[in-house]
């Protein structure tokens, strides 16, 4: 299966009651997961922008930090991550993530099922 740049749906959207907007690139869609994800997805994160604190129940979510730098909440425990750290949330736990940067943030994230 090939998902071409030019066909992922893109959108700006305040995700989990955070600040500003995210633009996020789905990179495929819940058939091209095969059951086994919730999203797969190119998301950007402009300058003082974030994505809220939410929990994950009986899935984990990935951010791979593609560029730049941002303040990550590990389940209440602030964490500084950059390009190339992971951060990994699920079995309860809840995360948020903002860029307090003064350059826009990227990273893949990715939510798989139990």
């Amino acid at each position: 299966m090939v998902t071409r740049s030019e066909d992922c749906a893109r959108r700006d959207e305040c995700l989990r009651n955070g600040k500003g907007t995210v633009n996020i690139k789905d990179l495929t869609n819940k058939e091209g997961l095969y059951g086994h994800g919730r999203m797969f997805a190119h998301i950007t994160v402009e300058p003082g922008h974030s994505i809220g604190v939410h929990n994950h129940e009986h899935e984990t979510e990935f951010f791979y930090i593609i560029k730049g730098e941002a303040l990550f909440d590990d389940d209440g425990t602030p964490v500084t991550v950059k390009a190339g750290d992971v951060c990994a949330t699920g079995y309860g736990k809840s995360h948020s993530i903002e860029n307090v940067s003064d350059a826009p943030m990227e990273m893949i994230a990715l939510i798989v099922l139990e």
